[in-house]
């Protein structure tokens, strides 16, 4: 079984925001692997869509802690379904790729993003697989809570799911 996590916050407010790019990606992947709609779960503290996919169950999981708190909606997960570390994947926003790029890290610490902290934290690991899409810095007015918290720009919107297939694969 696969745990697939995409970070982010929940709410109507956040939808298009960066810090939300692990959320869209989740929404991307579950419509092209035809898995089960999201749907929240008050016990696992998130939205879940779940599935096969290469003959392997498959869930995804958004969780609705908010960023900073992300990790107990993970550990909850993890715990019921009895899901090894090293079958996690976290897909989050990060400032220090340059947009339209992503990259793959296991075992790194945070950088500073509060929602891996929270996640190394509660899991007692940094032990598990990141994908780091890039969001770029903010511009020098804009403090990076804010610039994360800001929605996407229509072109940046476009640059990111044109990202997408190419996560997916990576995935694979």
């Amino acid at each position: 079984m696969k745990l697939i996590v995409g970070l982010g916050n929940p709410g109507k407010e956040y939808e298009k925001t960066r810090h939300n790019a692990g959320f869209l990606f989740l929404d991307f992947l579950s419509e092209t692997w035809g898995l089960e709609p999201f749907q929240p779960n008050t016990k696992w503290k998130g939205s879940v869509s779940a599935g096969m996919h290469d003959g392997e169950k498959t869930i995804l999981l958004k969780p609705e802690t908010f960023m900073n708190r992300s990790g107990e909606s993970v550990r909850s997960v993890m715990d019921f379904f009895k899901i090894p570390v090293d079958n996690i994947i976290v897909i989050h926003d990060d400032l220090d790729i340059a947009s339209g790029t992503f990259r793959i890290a296991k075992g790194s610490g945070a950088a500073g993003h509060n929602g891996v902290s929270d996640l190394i934290e509660k899991l007692g690991t940094k032990d598990f697989t990141r994908i780091r899409i890039g969001i770029g810095r903010p511009p020098e007015n804009i403090p990076a809570d804010a610039f994360v918290l800001s929605p996407f720009a229509s072109e940046e919107l476009g640059v990111l799911e044109g990202l997408f297939p190419n996560i997916e694969v990576a995935l694979q």
